[in-house]
């Protein structure tokens, strides 16, 4: 569920770093201070890059089948009117995690000569955001529970809103272990969370507090996120100074702008959903959105642990730019897009056997959504490079101007419910991201067919699987087990898929794998 964007951006003493991190800072201050170097040392931050991806989804692989696991147990003992009630929650949460966290991260990540002062004032500023969220959150929770005729919706505003303190006591600290590139202790961070997470959640729903165990599970991220963090990375407080900070603050604002637009439009569906179609609609959209996003937030997390920091090191060098989106975006689609139209493609099968004919109301929605996840999969690299390249300015207005389009469009389209708003996503969406791949290839000077030749294997290969899985189901008789059904479509379109990459894209696919051994000859 959405609930998961409920992390903002979120650094110990110099005291305290490894001698391999501080050796890494050394580094990028030497790109820094010598930016023609960058050409130079660009096999040392593909290594970087290739290692902090690799140590991220080693973590995030190992416990993604507790995760999973623990998400189909609870959706099966819990009623979807429980995930709408904490849907309705997040709806006005996520608004105020994008605010209390202000852009400030970003800010430390991409802003190469903050100084160790000013970056205690942001730490401080920080903090008093995130108790202002607090304390905003907890005003309203009231209003809130009358707004969606949800009494008990309140208490679980209130208690979801402890994050924003835990939250805040983070943000500064997690990014500077960003700009530091310790990937591997924040591939173990994220891990921690999300297996203590799972089994919270597991633990509270058999003990039978059910919504209260999505509320506390989710509070138990930023809890987990923020003590570990802060065992690894302390930053000193400091009394903010607008004078001093002032362009750290503007850039945030740009960020922050940008964030809060795309809060308002991402999260405007759920909105829309909770309030036209009522609660048990929205919580079979709510779990048709985790299912269908899944794969591409878990593997978005792998490369935004990681490449804010190599973007912002070389934001001057466009070839390096162009090279690093083009083979990071053409990595993504190689999972994500056979993992996302596959789902689509099994959904109505996957839904009945996973979860039982109670969840019928997600199957469309998931269909739908699930192709949303594989376009958005290409949008989500241009507004961290736009970002770094000087146009965060142009990524915000993009956002403001789709903010005011994608509201009124799924308004319009929940009369034909959650289906109608999940297609809006996919027919309307394409076109209001255009601007981004518009102004971003002409930035950096990259080419429309440079970026197409890197999402082709991908493409080529879901068209293979397509059709293969589609005639698979005109084969099988209507009569055949669920199970059998569920099994064969999803392995024919698997092994299809492999066969067409080997097939057509032998070439490629040597240039993946030897990028994997050049992480296994420099993990140590």
């Amino acid at each position: 569920m959405k609930l998961s964007k409920i992390e903002p951006e979120s650094v110990v003493s110099e005291s305290t770093k490894e001698p391999s991190e501080i050796a890494t800072a050394q580094k990028i201050d030497s790109l820094e201070a010598h930016p023609t170097q960058g050409l130079v040392d660009q096999k040392k931050l593909d290594r970087i890059l290739v290692r902090g991806v690799a140590w991220t989804a080693i973590v995030k692989w190992a416990t993604q089948i507790a995760t999973w696991g623990a998400t189909l147990i609870v959706a099966r003992l819990l009623d979807p009117s429980d995930y709408g009630l904490v849907g309705m929650a997040a709806i006005f949460l996520n608004l105020v995690t994008y605010f209390s966290e202000f852009g400030l991260g970003t800010a430390i990540v991409t802003l190469q000569d903050l100084t160790n002062d000013q970056v205690s004032q942001l730490n401080s500023l920080s903090l008093l955001l995130g108790l202002f969220g607090f304390a905003i959150s907890a005003a309203v929770a009231y209003p809130l529970g009358l707004f969606f005729k949800a009494p008990k919706l309140p208490a679980v505003v209130v208690v979801m809103s402890i994050g924003f303190v835990a939250a805040a006591f983070r943000t500064v600290p997690y990014s500077l272990l960003q700009k530091e590139m310790r990937f591997k202790l924040l591939a173990a961070i994220e891990g921690l969370q999300a297996i203590i997470q799972a089994v919270l959640t597991l633990a509270l729903v058999f003990l039978g507090f059910g919504y209260w165990a999505l509320v506390l599970g989710n509070l138990s991220v930023s809890l987990t996120s923020t003590a570990s963090t802060m065992v690894w990375r302390r930053q000193r407080f400091a009394w903010p100074r607008v004078a001093t900070i002032r362009r750290a603050l503007v850039y945030s604002w740009h960020i922050i702008a940008g964030r809060l637009s795309w809060y308002l439009y991402n999260d405007s569906d759920f909105f829309v959903a909770g309030r036209v179609l009522g609660q048990a609609p929205l919580g079979a959209y709510t779990l048709a959105w985790t299912l269908a996003h899944a794969p591409l937030e878990k593997l978005t997390t792998l490369v935004n642990r990681v490449t804010p920091s190599i973007f912002a090191a070389i934001q001057s060098d466009f070839p390096a730019l162009r090279r690093y989106l083009r083979n990071i975006t053409g990595g993504l689609a190689l999972v994500i897009f056979p993992a996302t139209l596959g789902m689509a493609l099994v959904a109505k099968d996957f839904v009945h056997l996973a979860l039982g004919s109670k969840w019928d109301g997600a199957v469309l929605p998931l269909e739908l959504l699930a192709l949303h996840a594989l376009i958005r999969s290409n949008v989500i690299l241009l507004a961290p490079v736009l970002n770094v390249v000087g146009e965060e300015r142009f990524a915000m207005w993009n956002s403001l101007t789709t903010a005011i389009v994608l509201p009124v469009a799924f308004y319009i389209a929940s009369q034909w419910g959650t289906g109608g708003i999940a297609a809006v996503w996919v027919v309307l969406y394409p076109f209001l991201a255009f601007p981004l791949y518009w102004r971003l290839f002409r930035r950096i000077e990259m080419s429309t067919k440079e970026y197409f030749a890197a999402l082709w294997p991908a493409l080529s290969g879901c068209i293979a699987m397509t059709v293969s899985v589609e005639a698979l189901k005109r084969l099988l008789t209507p009569g055949s087990p669920l199970y059998i059904r569920f099994a064969s479509e999803t392995l024919v379109g698997a092994a299809v898929y492999a066969l067409a990459l080997v097939m057509l894209h032998r070439d490629w696919l040597s240039a993946f794998f030897r990028m994997a051994q050049t992480f296994r000859r420099h993990a140590s």
